[in-house]
């Protein structure tokens, strides 16, 4: 092996660059050339690619986001799209792509190597929903900055008697929200893979202000519902002054925590190694303290990473 090549797909998250400067580094080091394709797999399609160098992940630790951007491309789903990506690899001499990205980004490297180029896959999503990983690249800086705006919301939410209903991502998976309910100390995280009751919360929101217990912080995984309807409902069940803040894209942003920074490294030079011994079709995760490697076709077909039930649970104990 000669030549790989390396993208990143779908939403950004913070240690992408981390993952990226190790890639290359560890690549160069080994003897390969590495071609950074440009905006994920739309660059492979249209051909936006450049051959990497140290100097050009120089300086880039630090920053969050991806330096080689990233874009959705619907080209990836229809099989002439496939066919052109992966004839574009073999045109640029490519002998094996590291892709990293979330769930719909692994299933397209999936594809890839279905046509006869190894592909490794990187696990990144804020959401920390990818199966066969503890930890996927940017959870932990997310977390980092929703508790840096809950404490900060928790400061007002106490100087005006005010009941906050935070939203952060998650669709499908409440990871963030309860993980982040039990760093912050707040009364209620909702999430999609448990039920809740409304009416028993503002009982209890209610009970608390009788206690002078008078402001509460609830995090709601916005697969679990909206904190605005959320809000307006506890408004008109029990009156209290009720505020929101949608956290969306903030969550994605900022220099990397010294974690992911780390996670990166390791999930980067894992990858290169991989190839190199010609591991194609797998992606690298972090099980335990150990870097691991788990089939592409498992990863891509088993759904979402389900959440540990230890972590609602303590949520719960904690409430009182």
């Amino acid at each position: 092996m000669k030549r790989i090549a390396v993208l990143t797909s779908g939403g950004d998250c913070s240690g992408m660059n981390a993952t990226l400067r190790a890639v290359v580094r560890a690549g160069l080091v080994s003897g390969l050339e590495v071609i950074g394709i440009q905006k994920g797999y739309q660059g492979l399609i249209d051909r936006l690619y450049e051959q990497m160098s140290t100097r050009s992940v120089s300086n880039i630790l630090q920053r969050g986001g991806t330096f080689l951007q990233s874009a959705r491309c619907k080209e990836m789903r229809t099989a002439a799209g496939l066919k052109l990506a992966s004839d574009n690899l073999k045109g640029m001499g490519v002998e094996g792509l590291i892709v990293i990205g979330g769930d719909g980004s692994l299933k397209g490297g999936y594809a890839i190597q279905q046509q006869g180029i190894p592909v490794i896959g990187i696990p990144a999503s804020i959401d920390n929903d990818i199966p066969f990983t503890d930890y996927s690249l940017g959870v932990d800086t997310a977390l980092n900055n929703i508790v840096h705006a809950v404490d900060n919301l928790k400061d007002t939410a106490s100087s005006h008697d005010r009941t906050f209903v935070v939203e952060t991502m998650g669709r499908s998976c409440g990871f963030l929200a309860v993980a982040a309910a039990i760093a912050t100390g707040a009364e209620y995280s909702l999430i999609p893979e448990e039920p809740y009751n409304l009416d028993q919360i503002c009982a209890d929101l209610r009970n608390r202000f009788q206690e002078g217990r008078t402001n509460s912080i609830i995090m709601v995984a916005e697969g679990a519902g909206k904190a605005a309807d959320i809000a307006d409902q506890i408004k008109h069940r029990i009156g209290f002054e009720t505020r929101i803040i949608v956290l969306g894209h903030y969550q994605r942003g900022g220099s990397p925590s010294v974690f992911d920074r780390i996670l990166g490294a390791r999930f980067g030079q894992a990858a290169v190694e991989s190839l190199l011994k010609g591991d194609g079709g797998m992606m690298v995760g972090l099980q335990g303290a150990d870097i691991v490697l788990t089939d592409l076709t498992k990863v891509t077909s088993s759904g979402i990473r389900p959440i540990n039930p230890m972590l609602p649970r303590l949520a719960n104990q904690l409430l009182a």
